[in-house]
């Protein structure tokens, strides 16, 4: 036995989620913009959802498990740029 109880391993996994999923800060200048770079950002390995808000400036990722989350942010950034090349993601 790992010294766990049932409720303690499911309150880890419940943490495991919940830091695979992040909220960042980004600039975007209109909704069209922020679809392009919603999709851009889709396209990044390490990926499994991103959504981006026009209206709250915020990026929302939902990163695969096990990858190095400020490295693939490099990339989504990297992804963005290429739509719009003065765009920013607090990360």
């Amino acid at each position: 036995m790992n010294g766990y109880s049932n409720v303690q391993i499911n309150i880890l996994n419940i943490k495991e989620i919940a830091d695979m999923k992040k909220t960042y800060n980004i600039e975007v200048d209109c909704a069209n913009c922020a679809q392009k770079m919603e999709d851009a950002a889709n396209t990044v390995e390490g990926i499994l959802k991103a959504t981006v808000s026009f209206m709250t400036q915020k990026m929302n990722v939902e990163f695969a498990e096990g990858v190095n989350e400020k490295n693939v942010m490099k990339e989504v950034l990297k992804a963005c740029k290429k739509v719009e090349d003065d765009c920013e993601i607090e990360f």
